[in-house]
């Protein structure tokens, strides 16, 4: 379509008989770009869907819904570059050319290694940014060449023979039975311990619907999940899963959500944006990990797919099963008002035992440098045994202050209300809320005395394990170690295959993983989210530390869990260790419900920032205004007032919180409020958003 002097690309979500803008006024559209729709009836409900329950411009929603390259106009089966090395260039020497142009010489090799089919112009970006302007004289001296081909084809690739999983216990045979009842939609929470053989159970129920010539959709937490489980898929399932999320090539992607429209692909597996993902004949939806926060937008559309999932299902009349060892409190709470069914595994699979978990007071046993004496004898029995350790440390980087020794200055972020963490690796100081960097300075900016690190990352732990361990193979895992294309893979399968001696890292290790050596979790620093303000801190804390547990002993081998805290007689410990998540959740239910948090309310967050802090607060208040002219006795409003972090990247933010015990009344309310908002003066000065449903308040 014409937009003044640009051209833009459309969807069309719908038709009028007639308009009330005049016939000459209209401009007619340039091109048609598909003969068909791209989107059934089914999809597009679930965009209006997003759009009305999240109250967020359709625009984006379909933006959201739609691969990069379809967003940007390419056909459903595009045509793509590769960047091929000639027949020339086998015959030149390739060190000789390293020694005067080393940067065509790796591009040179990099396309040898790939072969006759060469490689495509947007994975060799991603491996070689800026080789466009070192091809140039490859090109000239023939020895690369480009052509145009078809965009890949999902390969389905069947497996030729699929491996038969193991026997299921009472348990899981039971829970099967109930899955198995209804093809029609239901909401199941599949509530299992960690190691319970939850997969097992999602296996065999896929494996009904692919016999029923239907298609299943997988949602994972994370992209660091799914080698590990799309192995495990192929060989009991026989069939390639078409993969989804954000470490693909947009070919790739669009590849894949071409298989799963069409039907040729049976299974999907994918993140959050998955949720989006078309399906020719549907059958079934998995949300696994349903608890993982990732499921939950932070930035721009802010939907969580996990809900999305539910509402899908229910749309396409098919089952939706939310898998959980740490299930939410608003899922639980469905279970207990009878809106979901509750199957629970409540032992491991295969006669494994849980861990015993175990409190390290760290007043009496201090750390150095992060590991107390007590988990360090344990480290070392361990090991002894021929034991996996893990070590976990929800903190990346080498230590997150750094102090100065003579007038205490600690090193801030200038952009926002954080400190900068160190990163001993690349010497630097680091924003992890913004991304500034800066060199590591060994001297204070203000006095100009020495600066030393001040508490653990898992750098510092990496550090100090490799100086008490000097034997044993330790390997890092959290996000900078694994930001290199294809680097996590590698660190999962060294993990997984026992040929790392202690692991050290974060989350990113407690997420479903299976290590089989895996016998000791010492968990470095837990009171992390002992005293947060947030009212579900208890609630994330509990997961995080089962979660992390759960990969310890999962095999023939017995389990240990140290816990390292300060505050070792804090109810919450006795709580964890005597009752376990489904105590904490029970406790932390009638204390919602006492105090009319979610899920016995629903929130919305109206959040703004601006350079200017008047001018952020000013626009909450011009909200509260029009809130306060629609508000009835069910709905509160709380604020504005600053974010718990008031400035970040350069601009100050404020909150609105709305609570109501009537989700009516509140959609209601936003309804009003978004064009009056959009139509408004103050919202010139300032970015902000309306959040549905948050599972962050900050």
């Amino acid at each position: 379509m014409p937009f003044g002097r640009r051209q833009q690309v459309g969807v069309v979500i719908g038709r009028a008989e007639r308009s009330e803008v005049p016939t000459d006024k209209l401009k007619r559209c340039t091109e048609v770009l598909d003969d068909s729709a791209l989107l059934s009836d089914a999809d597009l409900w679930l965009i209006r869907f997003v759009s009305e329950y999240y109250h967020h411009p359709i625009g984006e929603v379909v933006a959201a819904a739609l691969p990069s390259l379809l967003r940007l106009g390419k056909p459903l089966q595009p045509m793509i570059e590769i960047v091929v090395a000639t027949e020339m260039a086998e015959q030149t020497d390739v060190e000789a050319m390293a020694r005067r142009a080393p940067k065509q010489a790796e591009l040179l090799e990099t396309l040898l290694d790939a072969g006759g089919n060469g490689l495509e112009v947007g994975l060799l970006t991603e491996m070689l940014p800026g080789w466009r302007r070192t091809a140039k004289s490859l090109f000239e001296k023939t020895l690369i060449s480009t052509f145009e081909t078809h965009a890949q084809e999902f390969d389905e690739d069947l497996a030729s023979e699929q491996v038969s999983g193991p026997s299921l216990n009472e348990d899981q045979t039971k829970a099967l039975t109930a899955l198995r009842s209804s093809d029609q939609f239901s909401t199941y929470l599949l509530d299992g311990v960690t190691g319970s053989g939850k997969t097992e159970v999602y296996l065999q129920r896929v494996s009904d619907v692919l016999g029923a010539g239907k298609q299943a959709l997988l949602l994972v937490p994370e992209i660091g999940l799914t080698p590990q489980l799309v192995s495990r898929l192929k060989s009991r399932l026989g069939v390639t899963p078409a993969l989804l999320h954000s470490g693909l090539t947009d070919s790739s992607r669009l590849a894949a959500w071409r298989a799963a429209r069409s039907g040729k692909a049976k299974l999907v597996v994918g993140t959050r944006s998955a949720i989006f993902t078309p399906l020719k004949n549907p059958g079934l939806i998995i949300v696994d990990e349903e608890h993982d926060h990732s499921f939950k937008q932070q930035e721009g559309l802010r939907y969580s797919a996990r809900d999305l999932a539910i509402a899908k299902a229910k749309q396409l009349d098919i089952p939706v099963i939310l898998g959980s060892a740490t299930p939410t409190l608003e899922v639980l709470q469905h279970c207990r008002n009878g809106s979901f069914e509750h199957l629970v595994l409540p032992t491991r699979a295969g006669g494994a035992q849980p861990p015993s978990l175990r409190i390290i007071d760290t007043m009496r046993s201090p750390t150095t440098d992060g590991i107390s004496e007590p988990l360090a004898e344990s480290i070392r029995k361990h090991l002894e045994a021929d034991g996996q350790i893990l070590i976990f440390l929800n903190r990346r980087g080498f230590a997150p202050i750094l102090i100065c020794n003579s007038c205490g200055h600690i090193a801030g972020c200038e952009r926002c209300d954080s400190r900068l963490t160190v990163h001993s690796g690349s010497r630097q100081l680091r924003c992890h809320h913004c991304g500034a960097g800066r060199p590591l300075a060994e001297h204070c900016d203000e006095c100009g005395e020495i600066v030393k690190p001040l508490g653990e990352g898992t750098e510092r732990l990496e550090d100090t394990l490799n100086a008490r361990f000097p034997d044993a193979v330790i390997r890092r895992i959290d996000s900078d170690s694994t930001s290199r294309k294809g680097a996590m893979d590698e660190a999962l399968e060294v993990a997984t295959q026992g040929h790392a001696n202690i692991l050290v890292g974060t989350q990113m290790l407690s997420k479903g993983h299976h290590f089989p050596k895996l016998t000791l979790v010492g968990v470095v620093n837990a009171d992390q989210g002992l005293f947060g303000t947030d009212f579900r801190s208890s609630e994330r804390m509990a997961q995080s530390i089962i979660q992390v547990a759960g990969r310890a002993g999962r095999e023939d081998r017995p389990g240990e869990v140290l816990i390292q805290t300060a505050f070792p007689d804090n109810s919450f410990w006795r709580t964890l260790i005597d009752g376990g998540y489904r105590e904490i959740s029970d406790i932390a239910l009638k204390e919602r419900e006492l105090t009319r948090w979610p899920p016995f309310t629903r929130l919305a967050l109206l959040r703004s920032a601006a350079h200017r802090q008047s001018d952020a607060h000013r626009f909450l208040d011009v909200a509260k205004r029009h809130i306060s002219a629609r508000a009835s006795e069910s709905l509160r409003i709380l604020g504005p007032v600053d974010a718990p972090m008031a400035r970040k990247a350069g601009r100050f933010r404020a909150q609105l919180l709305l609570q109501s015990s009537d989700r009516t009344i509140l959609h209601r309310v936003l309804s009003e409020l978004r064009p009056l908002l959009e139509g408004d003066p103050s919202a010139r000065k300032v970015r902000w958003s309306i959040d549905v449903d948050p599972v962050e308040l900050f």
